[in-house]
């Protein structure tokens, strides 16, 4: 029998792959100083310019935005990523699943899939397709993603994903399925950040699950990727391998702007096991970038058996507004 033996939770927000004196770059898109649009929010998810957000913004922000501030804290996201690597490596896993988020990547408006299993043998990595007139802090942001040269095809778990679809429609999920990426630009950003920063010489294969957390209207609820977490422990547990089974969160925490008292709240309710809070999360506080929360609630349920034995916080601030990242890290073993 296979079982899930170890659940993690990351961010891979561009700003990981940022030195901190590239901060103030990504502030100018928050700010509308280039030629980039960001749509920006409230911490209760409402529509809000940027000049409304400095004057919501908590107390003492311009504290936390002193250059020796951002190095600390850039500095202690890359140890957390190390950390997360160190332990992927030691856990000797036949399987990662990969639960992220796609961003007009794969998945555009003619076919935006709620949740879509990839199990094709292999999936595609490419290099950065970036405009050679794209600033080099834009470049060093995305690099993270992708491989320094040519094309790689990395082993996906595919019998696996071919039982977990088969597992999902007996037990109602109107799930989609995906056997090769329909468009030329290689996997996600969800899926080779793992790739890429989590995993070193030991490649395992992963099976990648894409929710639509971003684009309205089919997004699944808090309540839904419970469940869905929940029936990918499940079908982990019918599949007859005996294998050793990962399960990752891509993505979150808030962003972009930053959300001190929501991340708490989803940290502490996965180190307390509380399923309640988590799928009573208010969806208006789930848009944007903070939408990825949702790959966090899936990971929770799928590792709810488990416990969370180590996690990290870390609120990366990069203007007045309040705007940056809240980046979080989880282990459950």
């Amino acid at each position: 029998m296979a079982e899930i033996v170890l659940g993690m939770g990351s961010s891979h927000s561009p700003m990981l792959g940022s030195p901190a004196e590239d901060y103030q770059a990504h502030a100018d898109i928050d700010q509308g100083k280039t030629d980039w649009k960001r749509s920006l929010v409230d911490v209760e998810g409402n529509p809000r310019s940027f000049e409304e957000l400095v004057k919501m913004a908590p107390p003492g922000l311009a504290a936390q935005l002193e250059m020796d501030v951002l190095k600390e804290r850039a500095a202690r996201c890359q140890d957390c990523i190390a950390h997360l690597a160190k332990t992927i490596e030691d856990a000797a896993l036949d399987a990662l699943i990969v639960i992220g988020d796609d961003q007009h990547e794969q998945f555009m408006e003619d076919n935006m899939p709620s949740v879509i299993v990839y199990w094709g043998e292999t999936i595609e990595n490419t290099v950065l397709q970036l405009s050679e007139e794209s600033p080099e802090w834009w470049k060093r942001a995305r690099s993270q993603y992708h491989e320094n040269e040519g094309r790689r095809q990395y082993p996906v778990a595919h019998e696996l994903g071919r039982h977990l679809i088969g597992y999902l429609v007996e037990h109602d999920f109107d799930v989609s399925h995906s056997r090769r990426l329909p468009r030329e630009r290689g996997e996600g950003h969800a899926f080779g950040f793992v790739h890429r920063r989590l995993m070193g010489d030991r490649v395992i294969p992963i099976l990648p699950i894409a929710m639509n957390t971003y684009f309205p209207p089919n997004q699944p609820t808090p309540r839904r990727c419970q469940a869905l977490g929940a029936a990918i422990r499940d079908a982990v547990r019918a599949w007859p391998e005996d294998s050793r089974i990962g399960v990752i969160a891509s993505g979150g925490l808030s962003h972009f702007t930053v959300n001190e008292a929501l991340d708490r709240a989803v940290l502490d309710a996965c180190r307390s096991k509380n399923s309640a809070a988590l799928a009573a999360i208010p969806e208006n506080r789930l848009r944007t970038g903070s939408s990825e929360i949702r790959n966090w609630i899936a990971v929770a349920a799928a590792s709810d058996h488990l416990d969370v034995t180590w996690s990290d916080y870390i609120p990366c601030y990069r203007s007045l507004a309040g705007t940056g990242m809240g980046m979080g890290f989880a282990i459950w073993s």
